[in-house]
């Protein structure tokens, strides 16, 4: 990794959704990461993990607590209807609780931010999964950033025990037969590890590229291997 400036080793980092198969590899790799001297988690639970740039918050995301000045956000929060019981319920993780976090970014001086989707995101669209995803996309692009970073995986892959979260029978089917027909598939909706969609993230986040834009599935495969500022 490059030698980070004595301005860019100053930027603090706010994840909210550190417990999740993504976010705890975002997490990782802010902590690693020398461009930022401070990492701040939001989440409903204690994390196992001490790390001294690590600042936990556990929070109710109806009501966030104040924070201090923030410049980089990234949310990775998400669940299923199946998960959450309801679909007012995922209502309240993916979009009420996604925009909370996204506008008390803007309120602690924040300019950048990434945040985890999922492809077919349509605010149009008769899938309820998909048209909540899509409404929070295109809320989040009013707010005011600088960049936004649109993050939209395929079908992920990753350890959910190590989690203490149980297996998606969904999952392990669809790499079943991706796996099988995968010359046929196109990238874009290959399976894609948790580690590369986090860092295909944190790296759109910290190119800082000015506007909102998205970073497909088929473009995070293998980011998790490429050289910083690649």
């Amino acid at each position: 990794m490059a030698e980070a400036t004595a301005a860019e080793a100053a930027r603090v980092a706010l994840v909210a959704g550190a417990t999740g198969l993504v976010g705890r590899e975002v997490l990782a790799a802010l902590l690693a990461d020398k461009h930022y001297r401070a990492v701040h988690s939001l989440g409903r639970r204690t994390l196992p993990l001490t790390h001294a740039k690590l600042i936990q918050h556990i929070v109710d995301f109806a009501a966030l607590p104040e924070l201090p000045q923030i410049d980089d956000v990234f949310i990775c929060l998400g669940t299923t209807i199946k998960a959450a019981g309801s679909q007012a319920a995922f209502r309240a993780v993916d979009y009420e609780a996604y925009m909370a976090v996204a506008r008390m970014g803007i309120a602690r001086g924040a300019t950048k931010l990434g945040v985890i989707s999922a492809m077919g995101a349509d605010a149009r669209s008769r899938v309820f999964y998909n048209r909540v995803k899509g409404e929070a996309e295109d809320a989040i692009a009013t707010l005011g950033y600088a960049s936004v970073s649109i993050v939209r995986p395929s079908l992920l892959v990753g350890d959910r025990t190590a989690l203490a979260q149980p297996e998606r029978p969904g999952e392990r089917i669809g790499l079943w037969i991706s796996q099988r027909l995968k010359p046929l598939v196109p990238a874009n909706y290959l399976p894609v590890q948790a580690a590369d969609v986090a860092a295909g993230l944190v790296q759109a986040v910290k190119a800082g590229q000015p506007g909102v834009h998205h970073v497909l599935s088929g473009a995070l495969q293998g980011a998790a291997q490429r050289p910083a500022g690649a």
